[in-house]
């Protein structure tokens, strides 16, 4: 290790820390190294990869992978699963037959390859190997991740079916953000492990290449499964309009039988309410009376009518 920005490792049957000129010196031992980008200006001469790579990690916008004459040279652009709708990882890598090296400005590679170091031990360990880990390593959540959100999208149907839901749920359209954004994600992780199976360069040995098929396919089922979640997400959006509208349906039918119900009263009102000298009603004994019982018998039986055509 040369200094924090620097970090140089060889692939043995574990990563093991070394100089720079260790790494670069061994040609029999594939090597792994973390740089900066400044420390890789200064340094690019030296890993002899003819390649004039000055792209800033920040300037990064994807993932992909560009074979050049003698080197593969590429960017990531991974999600940052503590904060998914935040800034993401950015950094850049540059490869050949003999080894990586990854140019970031923070500390995410390094803690990844932290991670490989403690974690894993090769039985016959090769660039291939490593990659493979690597790769591994950046979707070893994804997962758990999309479980999660496919649990949280279950929450919000039983809420919206129970009627909880009032107004439409926006954490809805951030879930439905999310998962377009780790299908695109998925898409250029597939992309680029095509590319390295490819082995255009023939950096890798034909035996290994069987790594970066598992990786694609494993990222090919990432994506199917946030593919379903998102279609999940257009399924609880129309759930919840269906819902909404079936409470205003409901509402309209209350409206409409309450209203047909005293459209008789409202007629019986009018009329004994214009007072003409001869009505007979005007001056029976019980006529006020019988009014109203006659209104409640058409409130009654107008409600047990509605009951039994199933409209209240």
């Amino acid at each position: 290790m040369d200094d924090g920005s620097v970090v140089f490792y060889q692939i043995r049957d574990v990563l093991t820390v070394c100089t720079a000129e260790e790494a670069l010196k061994d040609r029999g031992i594939p090597y792994a190294a973390v740089l900066d980008p400044e420390s890789w200006l200064k340094m690019m001469d030296r890993f002899d990869m003819g390649i004039d790579m000055e792209m800033h990690p920040s300037e990064i916008l994807e993932t992909k992978a560009v074979v050049n004459y003698d080197s593969l040279t590429g960017t990531f652009y991974v999600p940052r699963h503590s904060d998914l709708e935040g800034r993401p990882h950015r950094f850049a890598f540059a490869m050949d037959e003999k080894g990586i090296v990854f140019i970031e400005n923070g500390e995410y590679v390094k803690k990844v390859l932290e991670n490989i170091q403690q974690c894993m031990k090769w039985k016959m360990p090769t660039l291939e190997r490593f990659l493979y880990d690597f790769l591994e390593k950046i979707i070893g959540e994804d997962l758990q991740l999309l479980g999660s959100l496919e649990q949280e999208l279950s929450a919000l149907e039983d809420s919206i079916l129970t009627s909880e839901r009032e107004v439409f749920p926006e954490r809805l359209t951030e879930i439905r953000s999310i998962l377009m954004m780790l299908r695109i994600h998925y898409e250029q992780l597939i992309d680029l492990g095509q590319e390295l199976e490819e082995n255009e360069n023939g950096f890798f040995a034909s035996e290994n290449l069987r790594f970066f098929r598992l990786f694609t396919d494993r990222v090919t089922r990432l994506q199917d499964r946030s593919a379903s979640l998102r279609d999940y997400t257009v399924q609880l959006r129309e759930l919840f309009s269906a819902q909404l509208e079936v409470r205003q349906n409901r509402i309209m039918t209350i409206l409409t039988v309450i209203t047909a119900i005293f459209m008789p009263l409202t007629l019986i009102a009018g009329w004994y309410g214009m007072n003409f000298y001869n009505m007979p009603e005007l001056t029976a004994p019980f006529g006020y009376l019988t009014v109203i019982i006659i209104s409640i018998l058409i409130v009654v039986v107008s409600v047990i009518w509605f009951k039994w055509k199933k409209w209240l």
